[in-house]
C-alpha cells in the first residue's frame, strides 16, 4: 500500500489541465485515496465526461472560485504561467505544483515504483509489464500513457507496494520520480526543442539512472549503444537484453512471424534456453519491448507461465498499431508514431503482414521536430508504397522554424519517391476512397488529430 503522509496535508486538490492522459489518471487515484479533487480543462472530452461521472467535478474553461477553495493546485506542463487560475492561486498563497513534481510525490509513496522509460516503446512496454504483474496476481497500481483494455483505462489502483508507471524524459520530468526499478528501452534523438542534442538527452538518462537506490534494479537494452554504458552510473543490479547483442543477459533468437506480422521467438538467459514466447502485436520492435518486460519480470520472480500467458493476451494499447476497421476490403490501422525511428519500426512491422499496397497518412508533430529530423522523416516514410502528408500538428509551438509539410514532400521526392500533400482530412478521405484497392492497408500515423481519419473513412 502507498504511504500517504506527505500528501495528507492537502485535502482539496484542484488540477488545471485535468483532461490530459496523466492528469486524469492522477485525479482518479487521488479520489480513490479519499482526497477531494476538482479541476478544469480548456475543452470537453470523453475523459472530462468520465471524470464528472466518477464524481470529479471538471469545469470547461476557468473557475477561480473553485481554485480559492483548494489546498493545492496541480497544473500540467501545457499550462502557461499567465493562466488565470494559476495566477489566482499564487495571489492567494495557495501552493502550486507542476504535474511531474506531484507525480514524483506519488511515486515516493510506494515502496516499489517501477519506471518504464526510453525514447520509444514506453506505453507498450508499460502495458506488457502491467499485464504480467496482473496475471501473476501481484495487484499493482498502474499509470500508462494510453488506454489499456485489460484495466479499462490508463490507470489502476492496486493494494500492493508495486506502482508501474510510464516515465517520460521530456523536460527531464522523470528526474522528479523515486524509482526502485528502471527499464530503459532506448536513448535516441527526440524533443530537440528542449534537449538540443543527443548528448544532453544521454546526460538526462545518466542523471535518471543515478536516482536508483543500491538495492534497486536497472533493465537496459544492450542493442542501444547509449544504454550499454548506463551500468557505470549505478550500484543497483543491472540486467541487459537484446536481439543483436549476444552479450546481453536475455537474448531473443529464432524470430518468425505469422501472416498478421505477430512474432514468435525463443529467449535465452545467460546463453541457456529460457522459453518460447508468442506475441499478439506485430513487429521486431515489439520483440525488444517484450524482452525488456521478460527481463524485469524474471527479476521479480514472476512465474514464467504467467509472463507467457500475459504477453500472448496483450493485443496493444490505444493508438499503437491499432486496428480501426475495414472498408471495401481495405484494412485501416492507426498509430501514434511521430519520430523517424518509430515510423521505421511500424513500417517494418507492417511489411510482415500480408497485403496488396500500403498507404501512410502522416501528420508531422511539432515544427521543431519536423525541422530537426526532416531528412530522417523523409527516409522513414519511403518504406511505405503510397505517402500522403498532411499539415504539421503544432502542439505547444508556433511556426518560428520556417518549415512546412510541403518541405517534407519535396524531401521525399528528392529520394526518388512520390508523395503528396493534402491539407483537408475530408479531401484525404475522398482521395483514399478513390485510389485504394481490395487488400490494401491504410495507416494513419502521428500524435495529433490524424487519428480522426480512420473513423471518418468508416463513416
Amino acid at each position: 500500500m502507498a504511504k500517504l503522509e506527505e500528501l495528507k496535508k492537502y485535502k482539496y486538490i484542484y488540477m488545471i489541465g485535468i483532461g490530459g492522459v496523466s492528469m486524469s489518471g492522477i485525479a482518479e487515484i487521488l479520489k480513490h485515496w479519499g482526497f477531494t479533487v476538482t479541476g478544469s480543462d480548456f475543452c470537453e472530452s470523453d475523459t472530462t465526461r468520465k471524470l464528472n461521472l466518477d464524481g470529479i467535478h471538471v469545469v470547461i474553461g476557468h473557475d477561480v472560485n473553485m481554485v480559492a477553495k483548494s489546498d493545492l493546485v496541480v497544473y500540467s506542463a501545457a499550462i502557461q504561467e499567465e493562466d488565470v487560475e494559476l495566477v489566482r492561486a499564487r495571489e492567494l498563497g495557495i501552493p502550486t505544483m507542476e504535474r511531474a513534481d506531484f507525480l514524483g510525490l506519488i511515486t515516493k509513496a510506494f515502496e516499489d515504483t517501477i519506471c518504464i522509460s526510453g525514447t520509444h516503446g514506453k506505453t507498450t512496454t508499460t502495458s506488457m509489464v502491467s499485464m504480467c504483474f496482473l496475471e501473476a496476481g501481484f495487484d499493482p497500481s498502474i499509470q500508462v500513457g494510453a488506454t489499456l483494455k485489460a484495466i479499462d483505462g490508463n490507470y489502476r489502483i492496486g493494494n500492493s507496494s508495486h506502482f508501474i508507471i510510464e516515465a517520460c524524459e521530456y523536460v527531464e520530468s522523470f528526474l522528479k520520480f523515486y524509482p526502485k526499478a528502471e527499464v530503459i528501452l532506448n536513448i535516441d534523438n527526440d524533443h530537440l526543442d528542449y534537449f538540443k542534442n543527443i548528448e544532453n538527452i544521454n546526460q538526462a538518462f545518466i542523471k535518471y539512472v543515478k536516482r536508483l537506490p543500491e538495492n534497486g534494479l536497472l533493465v537496459a537494452n544492450y542493442d542501444n549503444s547509449y544504454c550499454t554504458k548506463l551500468h557505470e552510473h549505478t550500484k543497483a543490479k543491472v540486467i541487459s537484453y537484446g536481439i543483436q547483442n549476444e552479450k546481453a543477459n536475455f537474448v531473443g533468437r529464432n524470430i518468425t512471424f505469422d501472416k498478421n506480422g505477430f512474432p514468435r521467438f525463443d529467449v535465452y538467459h545467460n546463453n541457456q534456453f529460457y522459453g518460447s514466447f508468442e506475441l499478439s502485436v506485430p513487429g521486431s520492435h515489439n520483440v525488444l519491448n517484450a524482452l525488456a518486460c521478460i527481463s524485469l519480470c524474471d527479476s521479480y520472480s514472476l512465474p514464467k507461465a504467467d509472463i507467457k500467458s500475459a504477453l500472448k493476451k496483450y493485443t496493444g494499447a490505444h493508438r499503437r498499431f491499432e486496428y480501426v476497421g475495414q472498408l471495401n476490403g481495405v484494412s485501416i490501422y492507426d498509430d501514434y508514431g511521430h519520430h523517424p525511428t518509430e515510423i521505421k519500426a511500424t513500417a517494418n512491422a507492417l511489411k510482415k503482414k500480408t497485403y496488396h499496397h500500403s498507404w501512410v497518412i502522416f501528420e508531422p508533430h511539432t515544427y521543431s521536430r519536423t525541422k530537426n529530423l526532416l531528412d530522417d522523416f523523409a527516409d522513414s516514410l519511403t518504406y511505405f508504397d503510397n505517402i500522403i502528408i498532411t499539415d504539421i500538428y503544432a502542439a505547444r509551438e508556433t511556426n518560428t522554424y520556417g518549415i512546412s509539410s510541403q518541405d517534407l514532400v519535396n524531401k521525399i521526392k528528392e529520394l526518388g519517391r512520390k508523395a503528396i500533400y493534402i491539407s483537408s482530412f475530408d479531401d484525404i478521405v475522398t482521395y483514399l476512397k478513390d485510389h485504394t484497392e481490395k487488400d490494401d492497408i491504410i495507416l494513419t500515423l502521428g500524435a495529433g488529430s490524424v487519428t480522426n481519419i480512420g473513423p471518418m473513412l468508416l463513416k
